[in-house]
């Protein structure tokens, strides 16, 4: 069981949303793996187990390296292997382009296609501490409440999302192209640029490429009997072999391939050998 939702009013800007889970059955098959597609934006898991996720390299890889019980997943572009063994319960939280500095000071740039320990951007203690309290816990709504608080602990320090970077992402909803919104901040296209991929983790065409990828999914997703020249039309693409092109290059797949190893899930497929 998982349970989805919106974060509290004042952690809106910098979360768009919070999640807990159950300890789900294992796997049917030993060492059992999925593929994690790039989603744009950053998400961070706290493990309630001394199991620490495993991931791998590559499709082939079968030995794989293990990270720590809470992880950051930096803005990727694209997918990533993880077993699925045994699946231990969790909590987490997805965060808004921008809000990077929610859990550390380190420009989002620096933290891109990584999985990087929670131990390493807050307090070790104060972590230790937030997991043990979610632990004692008995239901999946009381530990995204303490969830909640631990994150709304942070929230004196930080000064907001930059403002520019919040106009331009608002302005992309708007259609507008990456130098039309430069242009509307009253900063060079060069500056823009380079702080919008300081704060957000990949630059922003590579943001764009992404959201018009995870939007291809989402309707893939939800209506799998789609033709994918009608998908490729209704975002934007040249054609089906550009869209196909793309779909490749984030998910290291073409769409047909997607559709045969999908999951309840969107954003995870199963490995097919």
């Amino acid at each position: 069981m998982i349970v989805r939702r919106a974060p509290r009013r004042h952690l809106s800007p910098y979360v768009s949303m919070i999640w807990a889970k159950e300890r789900t059955p294992a796997a049917d098959v030993t060492g059992a793996r999925e593929f994690v597609l790039p989603t744009g934006v950053m998400h961070i898991a706290i493990r309630l187990s001394d199991d620490p996720l495993r991931l791998f390299d590559s499709s082939t890889d079968t030995v794989g390296y293990r990270v720590g019980s809470g992880v950051l997943c930096g803005v990727r572009t694209g997918a990533f292997c993880k077993e699925v063994d045994d699946p231990a319960p969790s909590v987490g939280a997805v965060l808004r382009p921008g809000a990077c500095e929610l859990l550390s000071r380190t420009p989002a740039v620096a933290l891109s296609a990584r999985h990087v320990l929670l131990e390493d951007l807050w307090r070790p203690a104060l972590l230790s501490e937030i997991r043990d309290r979610l632990d004692a816990l008995p239901s999946l709504e009381r530990r995204l409440d303490l969830f909640e608080d631990a994150l709304e602990r942070r929230l004196p320090d930080l000064p907001g999302i930059d403002p520019m970077i919040a106009y331009m992402l608002f302005r992309f909803g708007a259609g507008l192209s990456v130098a039309e919104a430069a242009r509307e901040t009253g900063y060079s296209e060069r500056h823009a640029v380079r702080r919008f991929t300081e704060a957000v983790g990949v630059p922003p065409k590579a943001h764009l490429r992404l959201k018009r990828f995870n939007q291809t999914i989402a309707r893939l997703q939800s209506n799998p009997h789609v033709t994918l020249a009608d998908v490729a039309a209704q975002f934007g693409y040249a054609d089906q072999s550009h869209m196909t092109r793309e779909f490749q290059d984030f998910a290291g797949m073409t769409p047909r391939r997607y559709l045969r190893g999908r999951t309840g899930s969107a954003h995870h497929v199963v490995l097919i050998d």
